[in-house]
């Protein structure tokens, strides 16, 4: 049985999750797949039901049918149509909308769309704001009306580019992003992230990696977010859309061709296991991870420090790493090389082989390396 089937491709990592909705099923889909998950909302939806701007908006509609209405969220949507029945206007609201070209972004606001006994005009099989945008500017905007059902923030250049080419958009707000009510998984998962303690970082929304960028700005951090995102944490998002925010800062990403929880997860799957270092020490297969060590086919987790010197020595496997350099790559060091010591006794401990880390009299650990595995390896 191949490791991936017996213990998971992501056994041994770690992945952050910012989502706000369906947070569960992100989750649940990543452990099944061996994942350690950390959760913490970038943010919180908050409804405006009885919010003032979208009620003048909606009647605005009412009385003067615009010519096209745009569809972003299935949950927005949804909360539109609920929203105006409670105002006593929801008929009117429906009827309006069965006499314009009704645009839906992608399937789920299709089937909002439709569960309101409504029917799009057209739907982009990309789900892309961009699509949708190529498509309105090349039928010509010029003196048409557009409502656009808002995401909870304003869409980047797509309202500016409708207006540029002389339509004139109407916003419809249906909910808004907030900061999550609670601050202090938000600030957790910073830290983690800045420290490297993750191994990805899982986006769904746009407004959700800004939200993360925000705070951690707020907090004085965003150089060192930056650092860990560009170097050593993967940010997945689920879409281009979504990875916008991270673009702006220079940060790659990896995105699914299907934008959906389970690709995204997909993705991971394919995408971390070929980060992980496999060497032969000491007669045994090992596969260093993020937060674990496959040796052989046993899932051995290992404590934070621990895995921290194990990386250490695997950038030069079987060449001696000196304590110095060993305590400076311990989480939270000091000058006692003593924690070197405790640390790795506690690595050696957790791999189950101590032999896999060899002790150099008065001069430091290096990783007892198979001579025949023709990697290089050295005394200095």
């Amino acid at each position: 049985m191949r490791d991936d089937e017996q213990h998971g491709p992501l056994a041994g990592f770690t992945v952050g999750v910012t989502a706000a909705r369906r947070a569960d099923e992100l989750a649940t889909l990543l452990r099944r797949r061996g994942a350690t998950v950390v959760h913490a909302p970038a943010l919180r939806t908050v409804p405006l039901a009885d919010d003032s701007e979208l009620q003048a908006a909606t009647r605005e509609l009412i009385e003067s049918a615009p010519d096209v209405v745009l569809a972003t969220t299935a949950i927005g949507f949804r909360g539109w149509i609920e929203a105006a029945g409670g105002w006593g206007i929801g008929a009117q609201l429906l009827d309006r909308l069965r006499g314009v070209e009704l645009l839906a972004r992608g399937p789920k606001v299709k089937g909002a769309v439709r569960a309101a006994g409504l029917l799009e005009a057209w739907s982009p099989a990309s789900e892309s704001m961009a699509e949708v945008l190529e498509r309105l500017l090349a039928e010509g905007v010029e003196g048409r009306r557009i409502a656009v059902q808002l995401h909870g923030e304003p869409l980047p250049g797509f309202v500016e580019s409708l207006r540029a080419a002389g339509a004139e958009v109407i916003g419809v707000p249906v909910y808004r992003w907030m900061p999550p009510e609670d601050i202090t998984p938000l600030d957790r998962l910073l830290d983690l992230t800045a420290a490297r303690g993750l191994d990805a970082l899982t986006f769904t929304s746009a407004p959700a990696a800004a939200s993360l960028l925000r705070r951690a700005e707020e907090r004085g951090m965003l150089p060192e977010l930056l650092g860990a995102l560009r170097d050593d944490v993967v940010a997945a998002c689920v879409g281009p859309v979504t990875a916008l925010p991270l673009q702006a800062h220079g940060l790659g990403t990896i995105q699914p061709e299907r934008f959906r929880l389970g690709p995204l997860v997909q993705v991971l799957c394919r995408e971390l296991p070929t980060r992980a270092r496999t060497l032969p020490i000491a007669g045994h297969r090992v596969e260093i991870r993020g937060h674990a060590v496959l040796v052989d086919d046993a899932l051995r987790p290992v404590p934070p420090a621990g895995m921290a010197l194990l990386h250490t020595l695997a950038r030069r496997p079987g060449w001696v790493v000196a304590r110095a350099d060993l305590l400076r790559a311990l989480p939270g060091s000091g000058t006692d090389e003593h924690a070197v010591e405790t640390a790795m006794a506690r690595l050696r401990t957790a791999l189950g082989v101590p032999r896999i880390v060899q002790t150099v009299v008065k001069r430091g650990y290096r990783l007892a390396l198979d001579p025949a595995s023709g990697a290089k390896c050295g005394n200095s």
